[in-house]
C-alpha cells in the first residue's frame, strides 16, 4: 500500500531536558506533605480502632481487611479497557478513601452521634450515626476525592467509566480501612468469619458502587454541554449515593434491632444485586462509546497509514486488542507482547487527547500539537518495534 500522498503525520518536537525550577519543586514539596499528612491520619485511624479492639484482634482486623483487596482492585482496574487511567491517580483515590476519609469519617459520625446521644439518648444516636450521619459523611469524604480529581486532572476523567473506575478506587480504600474495624471488633466476638464471610464475600463492592453514582454523575458532567445537566447531574448523582448508603445502612440497623435476618436479605436482593447488575450495564455501555470515539478519531491515522487496517481494527476492538496481545506473547515472547499492549494504550491515548480536543478540554493549540505529535511518534517507534 502506497501512502506517499497521504498527509503527513505531525513530527513530535525535539526533546529537551526538564529545568527544575522553584514552581516544580513547590509541586514535589506539597505532594511530600499531603502524602506525609494522609499516613498520619491514616496512622491516626488505626490507632483509634486499636484502642477499642487491642493490638491483637486489630492485628486480625488489618489481615483480613488487607488481604483480598488486590484482587478487588485487579476486577475494578478489568473494567477499564480501552483507556487506562495512571496509577499514580488511581492510588491516589485509593490511598484517599483509605486514609484520609474513614478518619474525617470516623470524626464527624462519632461527634454526631456523641451529641444526639447526649440530647435523645442512645437508640437514637444509634440510628442516627449509621442512617443519617453515616451516609451523608462517608459519601461527602469519598465525593471530594472525584471532585477534586474531576478539576484538578480533568484531561484524565473522561467520562462514566473513568467516573465509576476512580469511585471504585476510592471506596475500596474506605472499604479496607473500614473493615479493619469490623473484622478487629468481630475478632473479639470470635466471628471473624462470619463478619469476612458477609462483608468480604457478599458484600465487598458495597461502597464502591455507593460512591459509583456520584462518579457516574461527575462522568455525564464530563460529556455533557448543557449548563442545566452540568449544574443537576453532580448532585443528583451524590444524592443517589447517600440513598443507597442509608438503604443499606437501614437495613442492617432494623435487621439488629427487630433481630429479623429477612430485612438485610432483602435488602440486599431486591436493591443491591439489580444496582450492581445496572452499573454492569452501564460499564457495558460506556465500553462500547469508549470503542465508538477509537473508531472516529483513529479512522484518518488508518487512511493515512499511521496504522493498519488490521492494526485499526484491533485496536478498536477489546476482543481484537486481547488477541493480538496474547498472539504476541506466544509468537515472539513478553517484549512483543508489552510492546503490542503499549501501542494499544498509546492509539486510545492520541484518540482520548482528540475528542477531549474536540470537546473544548484543551490546554492550548500549541500544547494539544505537541501532544498529538508525541503520541504518533510514540505509535510509529512501536510499530517498528513490532515489525522488526
Amino acid at each position: 500500500m502506497d501512502h506517499s500522498d497521504a498527509p503527513p503525520f505531525p513530527q513530535a518536537p525535539p526533546v529537551t531536558a526538564p529545568v527544575a525550577g522553584g514552581r516544580s519543586m513547590l509541586k514535589i514539596a506539597a505532594g511530600a506533605l499531603a502524602a506525609l499528612v494522609a499516613l498520619l491520619l491514616g496512622l491516626a485511624t488505626l490507632l483509634l480502632i486499636g484502642y477499642d479492639t487491642g493490638p491483637v484482634a486489630l492485628l486480625v482486623g488489618l489481615v483480613a481487611a488487607v488481604l483480598p483487596v488486590p484482587f478487588y482492585v485487579t476486577l475494578v482496574l478489568w473494567l477499564d479497557r480501552y483507556e487506562s487511567e495512571p496509577a499514580w491517580l488511581l492510588a491516589v483515590a485509593f490511598f484517599w478513601g483509605a486514609l484520609v476519609a474513614v478518619f474525617f469519617a470516623i470524626v464527624v459520625n462519632s461527634l454526631g452521634a456523641a451529641f444526639v446521644g447526649a440530647a435523645y439518648g442512645e437508640e437514637a444516636a444509634n440510628f442516627f450515626g449509621l442512617v443519617v450521619s453515616a451516609p451523608l459523611v462517608e459519601e461527602g469524604t469519598k465525593a471530594f476525592a472525584l471532585l477534586a480529581l474531576f478539576f484538578w486532572r480533568r484531561d484524565e476523567f473522561d467520562g462514566v467509566l473513568d467516573g465509576i473506575v476512580y469511585a471504585a478506587m476510592v471506596g475500596l480504600g474506605f472499604a479496607m480501612t473500614e473493615n479493619v474495624q469490623y473484622y478487629g471488633a468481630a475478632a473479639l466476638e470470635g466471628n471473624t468469619l462470619g463478619v469476612f464471610v458477609v462483608r468480604g464475600l457478599f458484600s465487598p463492592f458495597a461502597h464502591p458502587l455507593f460512591t459509583a453514582m456520584t462518579g457516574i454523575g461527575l462522568g455525564l458532567v464530563a460529556r455533557s454541554r448543557r449548563v442545566g445537566a452540568r449544574a443537576l447531574l453532580p448532585p443528583l448523582g451524590f444524592a443517589l449515593a447517600v440513598l443507597l448508603h442509608a438503604a443499606w445502612n437501614a437495613a442492617a440497623y432494623f435487621t439488629g434491632r427487630l433481630e429479623n435476618g429477612l430485612i438485610v436479605l432483602g435488602t440486599y436482593f431486591l436493591l443491591m444485586v439489580p444496582v450492581f447488575c445496572g452499573l454492569l450495564a452501564v460499564v457495558a455501555f460506556a465500553l462500547r462509546h469508549e470503542g465508538s470515539i477509537l473508531r472516529e478519531h483513529l479512522r484518518a491515522d488508518c487512511e493515512g497509514g499511521l496504522l493498519s487496517a488490521e492494526e485499526y481494527a484491533r485496536v478498536c476492538s477489546l476482543r481484537g486488542r486481547m488477541g493480538a496481545t496474547f498472539g504476541a506473547l506466544a509468537r515472539r515472547g513478553v517484549a512483543a507482547s508489552r510492546a503490542r499492549a503499549r501501542l494499544n494504550r498509546a492509539a486510545s491515548e492520541l484518540a482520548f487527547h482528540r475528542h477531549r480536543v474536540a470537546r473544548g478540554v484543551t490546554r492550548g493549540a500549541e500544547a494539544d500539537a505537541a501532544r498529538e505529535a508525541e503520541y504518533v511518534q510514540r505509535i510509529r517507534q512501536l510499530r517498528a518495534q513490532l515489525e522488526r
